[in-house]
């Protein structure tokens, strides 16, 4: 038995809690890590997974079993590519989730860049606005935005980016701009960006001086999908807030017209996170030094 194997197998088992999951991270046939599984078992004389025909779960040995797993794979992990790094490039599968106007705005036109740096990286780029499981799913790291999600993600900031609220000029026309965050409580289209996970619209928010507003007014059109938004102001469905450089052409070439320009609205932080409990194997971390160097460009913090 291949103990070396046997351990990032349960480990990657255990954490995705699903043997096709696993098998597919680890490039392996299910029934090659199966039998894996049940020869360390056999091997340790106890049970470390219990299986159903829909999920399996650890037992309390497995779990106790995987803590020193995770730190000795981790560690090996750590020693190869301590090896390797001064005479390889860093090689392999990267899997990176992100927002797909970020993604489509901001990360795919800078990649031929990356791609030149390190062509051994085999990139799996997932583009949504979703929550992403990203134990479950294999994914190295995020990038996100807003309030942390889960603070037990390892998280660096990479920077904040500037958001305005603005129309389709097509609107502005017919049916005027409003001159005080109150007036968009009604009489107003507004489109909204809703969470996914709780399927509530986000609100607007003004600031100036130091007075904040908060419009809650009812959305006549809701995403949640930070491209689809920009879409629909283009489309001149209503008034909405979005990033400034998803819009700065559009605000250039006068198709879209900001808001309300003399309120401001918060600034929104953007992070790439991954989990503490992964090692930042050396693709991961070149990936993450380069995506701070192209946001860096559209950080608007002094």
């Amino acid at each position: 038995m291949d103990q070396l194997l046997a351990l990032k197998t349960f480990v990657r088992i255990a954490e995705a809690g699903n043997f096709s999951k696993a098998a597919d991270q680890l490039n392996l046939p299910r029934s090659t890590a199966s039998k894996i599984i049940q020869d360390l078992e056999e091997h340790l004389g106890t049970k470390l997974i219990h299986r159903t025909t829909r999920r399996i779960t650890v037992t309390p040995e497995g779990a106790q079993y995987y803590e020193r797993a995770l730190k000795l794979v981790a560690e090996l992990e750590d020693m190869d590519a301590e090896a390797r790094r001064s005479r390889a490039q860093p090689k392999g599968r990267l899997r990176v989730d992100v927002g797909s106007v970020l993604a489509n705005l901001i990360l795919i036109p800078a990649l031929p860049a990356f791609r030149e740096r390190y062509p051994d990286i085999e990139l799996f780029l997932g583009v949504s606005d979703r929550p992403a499981d990203m134990v479950g799913e294999g994914i190295d790291c995020v990038i996100r935005g807003g309030a942390l999600p889960d603070t037990s993600l390892v998280a660096r900031k990479l920077c904040e980016l500037e958001m305005l609220v603005c129309a389709h000029r097509a609107y502005a026309q017919g049916r005027g701009l409003p001159t005080h965050p109150g007036e968009l409580e009604s009489g107003h289209a507004l489109v909204s960006y809703f969470s996914s996970l709780t399927g509530k619209p986000f609100p607007l928010v003004f600031t100036r001086g130091g007075e904040t507003i908060e419009v809650q007014g009812g959305a006549h059109m809701a995403v949640n999908e930070s491209t689809a938004l920009v879409g629909a102001l283009i489309a001149g469905l209503g008034i909405g807030q979005c990033f400034e450089f998803s819009v700065r052409h559009q605000l250039d070439s006068g198709e879209l017209v900001r808001v309300l320009p003399e309120w401001r609205q918060p600034r929104h932080p953007l992070y790439i996170m991954y989990p503490p409990n992964r090692h930042l194997h050396g693709k991961a971390r070149v990936f993450v030094d380069w995506a701070v160097e192209v946001f860096a460009a559209y950080d608007v913090r002094p």
